[in-house]
C-alpha cells in the first residue's frame, strides 16, 4: 500500500430525502502489485464479500462486477477469503458480468453491504476531474477508457493532493486544454520514464491476465513489450479482432507522435521502383580474436598499431573473453584507440576520482533530504525494483546480497547523478548488466555504461526521438530488401514493425542468451561495415522468418506472437553472417536509393536511384567501405550457422565482395 486515506466518502443519491445525498464512508488505497499499480476505494464496513467489488479489468471495456454462481457461494461459505491479496486472486476462479456503472440508485444486499465498492488498474484510466480550489472539500471523479466515469469521491478529511502526488509516480498527468479541472494520463510517459506499465499489457489476448510466480513476470516483460500498443488495438471481442490500417495508423501515430512509415491504401498494390539488389554473396565467420593477437598488434607503449585492422577481426569473429575486459574499453570509446598504456593509467585515476565524487553525492543525501526529492526517491525506487529481477540466472547476480546486485544498483544510481535530466528508466539495467559482468570493476563499468548510453540515450528519452528514427530507417531498409514482404505486413496491420521494439531499445538484450549478447554487441560497436549496422541485423532476422509467416498467412496476432517466440531461438552467428552479407548487397548495388545511403553512412553522391552505373561524371567509383572484406585468415563458420570441419584449418581467404 503506496497510499491509504480514512474518511473518502461517496455522495450517493438515496437519502430519505430527494434533495439529500447519503454518505457513504471508505477508504481509498494505491496498492502497488507485483505486476501493476491499483486504486481501491472500499466502505468502512465492507465485509469483503466478493460480489461487491467493481472491478475494472486491464483489457475490459466498461467496468465489471465480480459474481460468483450459486455453487462458487454454496461451496465457498465461511472458507470466503477475508483478506485483499486472496481477494485479488481470485480474479482468475469467479466468473465476470459486464455492468455499465451508474451514479443513480446505490443498492444494498439484504445483509446491508454495500454495492459500492470498486478497484481499478492504473493502466486504465483516463482521466481525473477535480473540483476548483476554494469550492468545499476536494472531490475527484475517475474516468477509465471508453469513457466509464467511477462515483465522486470527497475528501472530508484532508485534501486530494497526496493522491495526486502519489497516483504521478506512476502516470504523467497533463491539465486539459480545454477544462483546467480535468487531469489527462499522457500515454506517452508509459513509453519513456515508467516503463513499468508498458511492459505489464496483456500479451496478445493469449497470455494469463495475472502470473503467480513474479520472477516469470519480471522475465516476461521484455517478451510483451511491443503488446502494449496491440492491447489497446485489440479487445476481447471476436468481432472487433480487426480494425482497417488507416485507424491502426492514427493511433500508433497519436502513441507515437512523429512514427510516418508508409502504409498501403489497398493491400496488394503499391508504387515503388523495384531495385535488383543481385544475390546474397556467402559469407563466412572467423575464430575470436585471441590475447596473442591483441598483444602481437601493440607497441612497446601501449598503444595499437592498426586500429582497423583489430576492428575487422572484432567484427570478424568477436573477441575472447579473456581479452574483452580491456578491449571493451576501446569499443565502448572509455579508452581512446591512440592512447598509449601510460595515458590509459592516468585516465584511469582521474575517472576514478570523478567517480566516487557523484557517488558521494547520492550516498550524503539523508533520509530527510530524501523526503523532500521526489524525482531521487522514485529513481530509488525504480532501480532497487529492476536491479533484483535483472540476469538473476546468471551466477553473477544470483542468490540474496549478491554483490554483484549491490555494484548493479550503485552504478545505476551514479548514473542519475551523472545524468539527472534523464535519470533511471527501466531498461538501462538490461545494458549495464553484460558491462558489469564483464568489467568485475564498479569504476570501469560506471564509464563504459556511460559511453554504452551515449548511444543509447535517444531510445530513453520521453519523446523516443531514437525509437521513432529507427523504426522508420528499419522500414527503408526492409522496403528495399524485400518490398513484397512488407506489403504483406502492411495488409495484415504489421506495415510499423512495431513488433521490432523490444529488440531496438535494449539492442537484442532479450532475444539472444547472455554469451551470445556479448558476442554481439562487441561485434556492433566496432561500427563495422557500416552505420546502423543493428538495423540489418533486424532485417537478417526478419528475412529469416519471412517464408514462415508468409506460407502460414500469418495475420496481426500470429506475426506479434511469432516474432516475441524466437526469443532465445536465435543463432547469433548465423544472423552476423545473414546481416554481413545483406550489408555487402547493398554496398555493391548501383542504384541504391539516397535514403538508404544516408541510413547505412554510404557515400553515393555520385549515384541516383535512376542511375545504371557506378561512376560519377568524372569516372570516380562508387565509395564503399570494402576495406573490411580484405584478406582475413578465417577458421569458417557457414551462413548455415555450422562449423565446416574441412575449413577449420583454411588458409587466408579473399573476402572481396563479388
Amino acid at each position: 500500500v503506496v497510499y491509504e486515506q480514512e474518511g473518502v466518502f461517496i455522495h450517493s443519491s438515496c437519502g430519505k430525502n430527494d434533495d439529500q445525498d447519503s454518505l457513504i464512508a471508505g477508504i481509498l488505497r494505491v496498492i502497488e502489485k507485483e505486476s501493476e499499480v491499483v486504486v481501491d476505494w472500499r466502505p468502512l464496513d465492507e465485509t469483503l464479500d466478493t460480489s461487491n467489488i467493481l472491478c475494472a479489468g486491464k483489457d475490459s471495456s466498461s467496468v465489471v462486477e465480480w459474481t460468483q454462481t450459486p455453487k462458487e457461494k454454496c461451496s465457498r461459505g465461511a472458507d470466503r477469503p477475508s483478506s485483499y491479496e486472496a481477494e485479488w486472486d481470485m480474479v482468475t476462479t469467479v466468473s465476470f458480468k459486464k455492468k455499465p456503472h451508474s451514479n443513480g440508485d446505490a443498492t444494498t444486499h439484504a445483509n446491508g453491504e454495500s454495492k459500492w465498492s470498486f478497484l481499478f488498474s492504473l493502466t486504465d484510466l483516463k482521466s481525473i476531474k477535480q473540483n476548483k480550489e476554494g469550492m468545499g472539500w476536494s472531490y475527484l471523479v475517475f474516468c477509465l477508457k471508453d469513457d466509464v466515469k467511477l462515483p465522486a469521491l470527497h475528501f472530508h478529511q484532508g485534501d486530494s493532493k497526496p493522491l495526486i502526488k502519489c497516483l504521478e509516480k506512476h502516470v504523467a498527468l497533463n491539465e486539459s486544454p480545454h477544462d483546467e479541472r480535468v487531469l489527462l494520463v499522457k500515454t506517452q510517459k508509459s513509453l519513456s520514464q515508467s516503463f513499468e506499465n508498458l511492459f505489464d499489457e496483456p500479451s496478445y489476448g493469449l497470455l494469463q491476465k495475472w502470473k503467480k510466480d513474479p520472477y516469470i513476470v519480471t522475465m516476461g516483460k521484455f517478451s510483451k513489450v511491443t503488446n502494449y500498443i496491440v492491447g489497446s488495438l485489440r479487445s476481447s471481442d471476436p468481432s472487433n479482432q480487426r480494425r482497417p490500417p488507416s485507424e491502426m495508423a492514427d493511433f500508433l501515430n497519436d502513441t507515437i507522435p512523429g512514427l510516418k512509415i508508409n502504409q498501403q491504401e489497398e493491400p496488394g498494390f503499391e508504387v515503388i521502383t523495384r531495385i535488383d539488389l543481385g544475390k546474397q554473396p556467402e559469407v563466412s565467420r572467423r575464430e575470436p580474436v585471441s590475447s596473442e593477437e591483441w598483444a602481437k598488434n601493440m607497441d612497446s607503449e601501449g598503444r595499437l598499431l592498426d586500429v582497423d585492422y583489430i576492428k575487422r577481426l572484432i567484427f570478424k569473429g568477436g573477441l575472447c573473453h579473456t581479452l574483452r575486459k580491456e578491449a571493451w574499453k576501446f569499443l565502448l570509446g572509455y579508452f581512446p584507440w591512440n592512447s598509449s598504456k601510460e595515458e590509459r593509467a592516468n585516465l584511469q585515476k582521474r575517472k576514478t576520482d570523478e567517480y566516487f565524487r557523484m557517488k558521494l553525492q547520492w550516498k550524503s543525501v539523508s533520509e530527510e533530504q530524501e523526503k523532500r526529492n521526489s524525482r531521487l526517491r522514485d529513481y530509488r525506487s525504480l532501480i532497487e525494483k529492476d536491479v533484483n529481477r535483472t540476469d538473476r540466472t546468471n551466477k553473477f547476480y544470483e542468490g540474496e546480497d549478491n554483490p554483484g546486485l549491490i555494484l548493479l544498483h550503485d552504478i545505476l544510481m551514479t548514473y542519475c547523478m551523472y545524468d539527472f535530466d534523464l535519470g533511471y528508466v527501466q531498461g538501462m539495467s538490461d545494458l549495464l548488466s553484460p558491462v558489469l559482468y564483464v568489467m568485475e570493476n564498479e569504476v570501469d563499468a560506471f564509464w563504459c555504461f556511460v559511453s554504452y548510453m551515449d548511444q543509447m540515450h535517444q531510445n530513453f528519452e520521453e519523446q523516443m526521438q531514437g525509437m521513432k528514427t529507427q523504426l522508420i530507417q528499419l522500414s527503408h531498409l526492409l522496403r528495399l530488401l524485400d518490398s513484397g514482404f512488407c506489403s504483406y505486413l502492411e495488409s495484415q496491420d504489421s506495415g510499423y514493425l512495431y513488433f521490432c521494439f523490444r529488440w531496438l531499445l535494449i539492442r537484442f538484450k532479450r532475444e539472444f542468451s547472455f554469451q551470445d549478447i556479448l558476442r554481439l554487441w562487441e561485434v556492433m560497436w566496432t561500427e563495422l561495415p557500416c552505420q546502423n549496422f543493428h538495423l540489418l541485423l533486424c532485417c537478417a532476422i526478419l528475412e529469416s522468418e519471412k517464408q514462415q509467416i508468409m506460407d502460414k498467412h500469418y495475420g496481426f496476432n500470429e506475426i506479434l506472437k511469432h516474432i516475441n517466440e524466437l526469443s532465445m531461438k536465435i543463432d547469433v552467428e548465423y544472423i552476423l553472417c545473414k546481416a554481413e552479407a545483406i550489408s555487402m548487397q547493398m554496398m555493391n548495388c548501383k542504384e541504391l536509393p539516397q535514403t538508404v545511403s544516408e541510413i547505412l553512412g554510404i557515400e553515393n553522391s555520385s549515384v541516383t536511384p535512376d542511375s545504371d552505373t557506378g561512376e560519377d561524371e568524372s569516372g570516380a567509383e562508387l565509395s564503399c567501405p570494402t576495406s573490411l572484406y580484405q584478406s582475413i585468415s578465417t577458421p569458417v563458420i557457414a551462413a548455415n550457422g555450422t562449423r565446416d570441419g574441412a575449413q577449420q584449418m583454411a588458409e587466408t581467404q579473399s573476402l572481396t565482395p563479388a
